[in-house]
């Protein structure tokens, strides 16, 4: 079922025309579509966004993108589970709901274009991968004709052969369960890195000012996502895969990573690029973990030449 917002049809590139989508479980989906509402499927590219952001947060990248595409493009933008217009996780929620979603927003929005940005990235491959029927053991979401012509993911968060380090997880539930948002926080940016200046702020000092921050307009809507958040980071990081396992994505496939992102996003980018034969790898050489939802020109031109054109030679 599709509750429209606003009428179809062209739209302004700033104006975006929303909807929502009923998914198979009774839930339901926002979203957000860039540039020309009615593009055709070729020339749609379907974005999937990190933990604790909304698509609200992605509108400036969306806009520049829809922009950079040029006319005839759409780019459509949806809030995963517990956020933005979207209803809660479910209480069975998992990467398999994750995959489920992404296979009816490419089924809704017709996109034969996949782009996924951090923990998104981690969907984006294991819903390609279940697409493709590699999904040993289950084949059930398996259909070859939803596998997106083009797929590009920026700083996937998978957690590679441990290249991540997730005993701090605990740590970080027990304090979003109890009400404790600056202590979580203060956790997650020391352990995943995701900010250079904070990641080396003593704890104590940094959980201090992450609870005055949860106080603020911002603040609120974060501690807002953060039981949405745990569940995404054990569906996600808790389990340690082998690149291999993704050997057999298809060749078309880009993957990108920022010079000035933590370490370990690059060194997955990496390792996932050499384990799938025919795909490519570029390093942003200015690029940080936040450049997707910031709209950096730089990373926004990337994208949507590989989009229009394919996928560049391999460069860092």
């Amino acid at each position: 079922m599709i509750i429209p917002q606003f009428s179809s049809g062209p739209r302004v590139l700033g104006r975006p025309e929303e909807a929502l989508i009923s998914t198979p479980d009774g839930g339901a989906l926002g979203l957000a579509t860039y540039g020309y509402a009615n593009a055709p499927g070729e020339r749609r590219v379907l974005v999937v966004g990190g933990a604790f952001l909304t698509a609200l947060i992605y509108r400036p990248f969306a806009v520049a993108l829809s922009g950079a595409l040029g006319q005839a493009w759409a780019v459509d933008v949806y809030d995963r589970r517990g956020r933005g217009a979207s209803t809660a996780q479910p209480a069975d929620y998992g990467m398999d709901t994750e995959i489920s979603d992404v296979t009816l927003m490419l089924r809704h929005t017709g996109a034969r274009n996949l782009f996924g940005h951090s923990l998104g990235g981690s969907v984006v491959l294991n819903a390609v991968q279940a697409l493709q029927g590699h999904d040993a053991g289950d084949h059930r979401f398996a259909d070859r004709s939803l596998v997106p012509a083009k797929i590009a993911v920026y700083d996937p968060a998978i957690n590679i052969e441990r290249e991540f380090a997730s005993s701090w997880m605990q740590d970080f539930i027990d304090h979003a369960n109890a009400g404790h948002g600056g202590r979580a926080l203060a956790l997650m940016h020391r352990n995943m890195r995701a900010s250079p200046l904070l990641s080396h702020v003593p704890l104590p000092l940094l959980a201090a000012l992450l609870g005055v921050a949860t106080r603020t307009p911002w603040g609120r809507g974060t501690r807002a996502l953060l039981t949405t958040g745990t569940g995404e980071l054990l569906a996600t990081l808790a389990e340690v895969e082998s690149a291999q396992d993704f050997a057999g994505l298809p060749s078309s496939t880009h993957f990108m990573a920022g010079a000035k992102s933590p370490r370990y996003f690059r060194a997955t980018a990496q390792r996932l690029h050499r384990a799938v034969a025919g795909s490519t790898y570029a390093e942003s050489p200015d690029g940080l973990h936040a450049s997707v939802p910031a709209a950096i020109d730089e990373l926004v031109g990337d994208l949507a030449d590989y989009f229009r054109e394919g996928p560049p030679s391999t460069k860092s």
